[in-house]
């Protein structure tokens, strides 16, 4: 697949008509609908479905169009690196779940721009799985993962740092008075918690052994959203402290007892070749750790 081609086809996704994106990339609609044809053609699948006034993505075409952005980042972070390799320049690519550790990176990363004008750094928030997949495509240099993760194929560094986990309720909720949240406190609450695998069976063996006894509602990958129905309801979410700030916000963090706390992690593609800003990263977060 020509990477022009793949172009005009996310072209026209964004623009939603042949006419518009025609004149985006100066082309005639002719030329334009032939390549779409043939790229339709070349891949053996329908990507549009053609309407009255604009055109939608097939299920093939969304699968094209979001995998193609991330060609295009690749892409575009490659050529970056290349191109500034003789300075210690380029892109650093890191994921990471929602946790105060980053703190820990950002101030790594901020001593590094002040020093190196040329360095640009580029975060993605996202779980442990969300992470890991981008790294191994090859759109994340690092990911800053919350343990339990699988992290047998990957190099890792662990952190001198660690999370607690407790439960985010509203400021009115019965549980309210309380200091601390235990299992049996939880037994009978509308319970929202991380969709992360290997999450739940954490948070299954604090529970006592079974999630299925308990009256789990729902999950979530990121915290802010589910803080937002937690304001609005009784939900409890099984959370890990510092992600939402709680003052003057109406929600209350309470800790878990027996204290439950996760270690946190870098994780990298195994013989992963850095960029020259990347490598230098890495140089400095194992620096801090030692």
């Amino acid at each position: 697949m020509d990477l022009r081609v793949l172009n005009y086809f996310l072209t026209v996704a964004q623009e939603k008509t042949i006419s518009k994106a025609a004149t985006v990339l100066h082309l005639s609609q002719p030329t334009l609908s032939k390549q779409l044809k043939d790229l339709e053609e070349e891949l053996g699948v329908q990507l549009f479905t053609r309407g009255n006034r604009e055109i939608t993505l097939t299920e093939d075409g969304v699968y094209l169009q979001n995998r193609g952005k991330e060609i295009f980042l690749l892409v575009d972070t490659t050529t970056a690196n290349l191109q500034k390799n003789e300075v210690i320049g380029g892109d650093i690519m890191i994921g990471g779940g929602e946790t105060l550790a980053f703190q820990f990176l950002s101030t790594i990363l901020n001593d590094l721009m002040q020093d190196y004008a040329d360095l640009n750094v580029h975060l993605y928030s996202g779980n442990a799985d969300d992470v890991k997949a981008k790294i191994d495509k090859g759109l994340l240099d690092f990911g800053l993962v919350i343990d339990p993760v699988d992290k047998l194929k990957y190099e890792y560094l662990p952190l001198p740092i660690s999370d607690h986990w407790g439960v985010l309720i509203n400021e009115t909720h019965p549980l309210a008075n309380r200091k601390t949240i235990t299992p049996a406190a939880l037994k009978d609450q509308p319970l929202l918690i991380s969709n992360q695998s290997l999450v739940n069976n954490q948070l299954s063996e604090w529970l006592g052994g079974n999630l299925s006894n308990f009256n789990v509602i729902g999950s979530y990958n990121l915290l802010y959203n589910a803080s937002l129905l937690v304001k609005e309801g009784t939900s409890v979410a099984l959370c890990i402290d510092g992600i939402i700030n709680t003052k003057d916000s109406g929600l209350l963090f309470l800790p878990l007892e027996p204290m439950l706390t996760s270690r946190i992690s870098v994780i990298w593609k195994r013989k992963q070749i850095f960029s020259n800003a990347a490598k230098l990263f890495l140089e400095h977060l194992l620096a801090t750790t030692k």
